[in-house]
């Protein structure tokens, strides 16, 4: 019996779902998509998980679709609806991604191209081996980048870099996506997994409320005016000050030793607005 496409673990408040089809790069084939889904609707549920992470199998993180599947319904003479569902299902996932709460991390272990990126661009950070490689690859196939790869990417390396990197298809190294913005750690190729590994850890051990307030003012900023954002972060304080954790890590500060942050998450919603005056002179 073979094993699953799709991957989940969980250890120490850090959930890991990897893509497991390694021989083929792990290209979403088959139900792939569908039990990915599924492995992100479990992780959200679990009120355990203060961090996910997702990786590939083997040497490579994702190198998208099912080249051969698409090759086969373009020699039925099929129209576009028999594609539709493989996009339903990347709008299924990164909407997912992007209603998560908790701090997910892309560990891109090797190539990351086509839906493979657009993934990766949709998880909240990316943490890339030196031998990884990244790329917007539809063009050498005549199509068009999806899984939301106009609105990650624009937005993390800038227009004209988008439109060079789907405009070229080509695969750009580790240190290339680090400058652009694309990685925001590179780590050597042969202690991948151990620096990933610790950095998740390190995120599970952060406070909850905290981390997550951030997460939710931080991607809202770009569409806020200054007093929106101001008023974001009001907000975003008062659950973090309300939180045990407030107290644990200041007490630790003063006491000059390592906080234990265990306390359960905040959200602003479970607070009374709080009073905000402001003074003109």
């Amino acid at each position: 019996m073979s094993e699953p496409n799709i991957l989940v673990g969980s250890e120490g408040g850090v959930a890991v779902i990897t893509l497991n089809r390694p021989d083929k790069l792990n290209a979403f084939a088959g139900d792939m998509r569908e039990r990915l889904v599924d492995a992100l609707d479990m992780v959200a549920a679990d009120r355990e998980t203060r961090v996910l992470v997702i990786t590939g199998a083997g040497s490579g993180f994702c190198s998208g679709g099912d080249v051969q599947h698409m090759v086969d319904l373009k020699s039925r003479g099929a129209g576009f609806d028999a594609l539709q569902p493989l996009l339903d299902a990347g709008r299924a996932i990164v909407t997912r991604l992007a209603s998560l709460e908790i701090p997910v991390i892309a560990a891109v272990n090797g190539v990351a191209a086509g839906a493979g990126l657009n993934l990766a661009l949709a998880c909240d950070v990316r943490l890339a081996s030196s031998e990884a490689r990244f790329g917007e690859s539809f063009v050498k196939i005549g199509l068009h980048p999806d899984w939301g790869g106009t609105y990650h990417l624009t937005r993390l390396a800038g227009t004209a870099a988008a439109l060079d990197l789907c405009w070229t298809g080509e695969l750009i190294g580790a240190d290339e996506a680090l400058r652009l913005g694309l990685a925001q750690r590179v780590y050597p190729a042969k202690s991948f997994g151990k620096d990933w590994r610790a950095y998740a850890a390190r995120l599970a051990a952060a406070p909850s409320t905290s981390l997550r307030a951030a997460k939710r003012t931080l991607r809202a900023a770009l569409d806020r005016t200054l007093e929106q954002c101001l008023d974001a972060e009001s907000r975003a304080q008062a659950a973090c000050w309300a939180s045990a954790d407030s107290n644990e890590g200041l007490a630790a500060f003063v006491e000059k030793r390592a906080p234990s942050f265990t306390a359960e998450p905040i959200e602003e919603d479970a607070l009374a607005p709080p009073a905000v005056v402001r003074h003109f002179e």
